[in-house]
């Protein structure tokens, strides 16, 4: 079975229940979540030997967010303990034309303020095969980004394929920072994932001819982006997300692999459950296909097909299986009761 390393934030989740505004809300309902941890439920829900790796406080509610991966077959003991806080964020989920919105609280967190020392990331990726990360973790500051760049320098050295999502968050980072971060980073990268803005705000990259704010989607201007990014990096692939937004409530969601030849998913209508870890949930499709050798058209297919389905799926985690992916993909689209 192949194994997996993911680094990153795992956070809690507050929301309202149901569709309030923070201001309508009386209680909120808590979850735990963060773009590696994420994927690693993803790979762990398909049978993958999934582990997650960050730094926790030793107290109870960092407890529960190991809890919480554990409780989905997530391998937990490469985690360090220390600290003093868990990073919080806060989600409204938008509906028609009124868009989600989200208040980080997550300053001063454990993981935040890690330390290089922290990580023996020989002893970490000893027996893996596979390492992610996404540009949302050295965004977080302090010695973040010179730990990002050990453990790359660790996973090339011991052999290790390595994916990351760009994921470039305003709220965390200005572009030009996060342009310079990245760009040392890249290098050591195999498998850049990436949606329709990131490549234009942390490097420059634009898609001609498409909008994303009127969902107008170019597939040749995307095509640009993806073989710019290989050039530029040297990457293996370049995997782009392709989210046409009609509202809040309904998005166009499909993707393109691009190994210089692009292939392009299918296209599918989505009605909005939760949308928030959509982009995960791809990202756990892409790495479980690549490392189960489909062809790239199969692995585009996979990808897209298992975040369609996390659309539907409250919280943070895709718990779809493989079978159900792998059905979706084949075209059993209908949404009918399976008895």
């Amino acid at each position: 079975m192949p194994r997996v390393i993911t680094f990153g934030e795992i956070m809690l989740r507050l929301n309202p229940e149901g569709y309030l505004r923070f201001v309508q809300a009386a209680k909120f309902d808590a979850s735990y979540a963060g773009g590696e941890a994420n994927v690693a439920v993803s790979l762990a829900n398909y049978g993958v030997d999934a582990a997650f790796v960050t730094k926790l406080p030793a107290h109870e509610i960092g407890q529960c967010a190991l809890n919480a991966l554990r409780q989905f077959g997530v391998d937990t003991s490469l985690i360090r303990r220390g600290g003093e806080r868990l990073g919080v964020y806060y989600l409204e989920k938008g509906a028609s034309q009124r868009a989600s919105k989200v208040i980080y609280d997550r300053a001063y967190s454990a993981i935040s303020l890690a330390i290089k020392s922290d990580f023996d990331w020989d002893q970490i990726f000893a027996d893996a095969d596979w390492f992610h990360f996404t540009g949302i973790t050295p965004a977080l500051g302090g010695e973040l980004p010179e730990i990002c760049l050990q453990a790359l320098k660790a996973a090339k050295r011991l052999g290790l394929r390595v994916s990351c999502d760009l994921n470039y968050r305003a709220k965390l980072w200005p572009r030009e920072k996060a342009g310079q971060v990245m760009a040392t980073l890249m290098p050591y990268v195999d498998v850049c994932i990436a949606n329709e803005e990131d490549a234009a705000d942390v490097f420059g990259i634009h898609a001609a001819g498409s909008d994303i704010s009127g969902g107008t989607l170019s597939h040749d201007g995307y095509i640009g982006v993806a073989k710019q990014l290989r050039e530029r990096f040297n990457f293996g692939r370049v995997a782009i997300t392709l989210r046409g937004s009609i509202s809040a409530s309904d998005n166009r969601w499909a993707a393109m692999l691009y190994d210089g030849q692009a292939y392009f998913s299918a296209e599918y209508p989505v009605h909005i459950v939760d949308r928030v870890g959509g982009g995960d949930s791809f990202g756990g499709g892409l790495i479980y296909a690549m490392l189960e050798g489909y062809d790239p058209q199969k692995t585009i297919e996979f990808a897209v097909a298992a975040s369609c389905l996390k659309h539907s799926i409250e919280q943070d985690f895709n718990h779809v299986s493989v079978a159900e992916a792998a059905s979706l993909a084949e075209g059993n689209a209908s949404g009918r009761v399976q008895r």
